[in-house]
């Protein structure tokens, strides 16, 4: 089944959880992805830009003219040629804006072939995002960076990425393993324990619907928030056991506590040791290498682009872990609709 997009444009509160279990359907969100290959050099040496408060013109692109903003109104996004194709898609679904459709899931700002409201679409920087928040009218920022700043997707967001439930997700989050692994017994013991129920109600739980699981479980469990310090406080015993070294980036994983207590609980014999890396580029280059054992930080999307572009043939999926939707923050509008009411249609 094509993937279809939906945009949730409400900040959530107590009586208002569309994406918890069992309300609704499943929505599935889409993955955050905050460095692609192709741009990760140009941001880099561009970087010191975004500290001068760069603001590219979007009619360098090669976008239809729009006339020049009554009022300024700036929407900020990763830039990398994911996170790009991802703000426009979610605009798209928003009614802000209209693209090639023949583009798909790799839309480049070049592919914008009509402005709805009048907004200026400004790349900058991943990392950037949550401490210019106040420099733009809104911003998209992934979890990796939005969750550990304080920001709530469920809570905070103005506009919000999901999936149809059933629908496929080509931004699912994986565990990537090399190719000689790929049906070993240790990889295939951490598939299997990280697709588990328990994880899945950890993930939600944990990190306040922030991050939706991408492999089955049951929707409709009964919640009890007391097995996130359950698990928070899990010390798993190391002596006798297999060191599997693990590949992640950002400050969400804890969701391994449950892995491991799972692989505890089935006897496998595996402690894991979580690898960190600063940048998303890094572990397809580690995995490779032979540095780690598996990566759980990027998903397929990236992982297939990277490893083709590195020549990486030796790396495989081995399965899906979970789902982050990207998000539109904003300190200066409460909702989608000021934030069209503040930039006005294109006449």
């Amino acid at each position: 089944m094509s993937p279809a997009f939906f945009c949730s444009s409400k900040r959530g509160d107590a009586d208002d959880q569309p994406d918890r279990p069992g309300e609704g359907p499943n929505a599935q969100g889409l993955s955050p992805f905050p460095n692609d290959r192709r741009c990760f050099d140009r941001t880099r040496r561009d970087s010191h830009e975004v500290h001068s408060h760069f603001r590219p013109d979007p009619r360098a692109h090669a976008g239809p003219e729009r006339p020049a903003l009554a009022q300024s109104v700036q929407i900020a996004f990763g830039d990398n040629a994911i996170d790009t194709a991802r703000t426009i898609k979610i605009l798209e679904s928003a009614g802000f804006l209209e693209a090639d459709p023949a583009a798909g899931f790799s839309a480049e700002l070049s592919d914008v072939t009509r402005y709805l409201y009048d907004i200026e679409l400004v790349p900058i920087t991943s990392t950037t995002l949550v401490g210019t928040l106040d420099d733009f009218t809104a911003s998209f920022i992934n979890n990796s960076y939005a969750v550990p700043s304080g920001l709530s997707p469920k809570d905070d967001a103005i506009l919000r990425e999901v999936q149809q439930e059933g629908s496929e997700n080509p931004y699912r989050n994986i565990l990537a393993v090399r190719n000689a692994d790929l049906n070993s017994d240790f990889a295939q013991a951490i598939l299997s324990a990280y697709q588990q129920q328990n994880v899945a109600e950890y993930l939600l739980l944990k990190y306040n619907y922030a991050n939706l699981p991408a492999f089955d479980y049951d929707a409709d469990f009964t919640v009890d928030e007391s097995i996130v310090s359950l698990y928070d406080e899990y010390v798993s015993p190391k002596e006798g056991k297999t060191v599997v070294k693990i590949g992640v980036v950002g400050g969400n994983n804890d969701q391994f506590k449950v892995v491991q207590k799972n692989l505890d609980d089935a006897g496998a014999g595996l402690t894991i040791e979580l690898v960190e890396f600063d940048l998303y580029n890094l572990p397809n280059d580690a995995l490779h290498a032979g540095d780690i054992d598996l990566h759980a930080c990027v998903t397929q999307a990236y992982f297939e682009s990277d490893a083709q572009n590195q020549g990486f043939d030796d790396l495989s999926v081995l399965g899906y872990t979970l789902i982050a939707p990207l998000s539109l923050y904003s300190h200066k509008v409460g909702s989608v609709e000021e934030l069209k009411a503040l930039a006005g249609p294109v006449e």
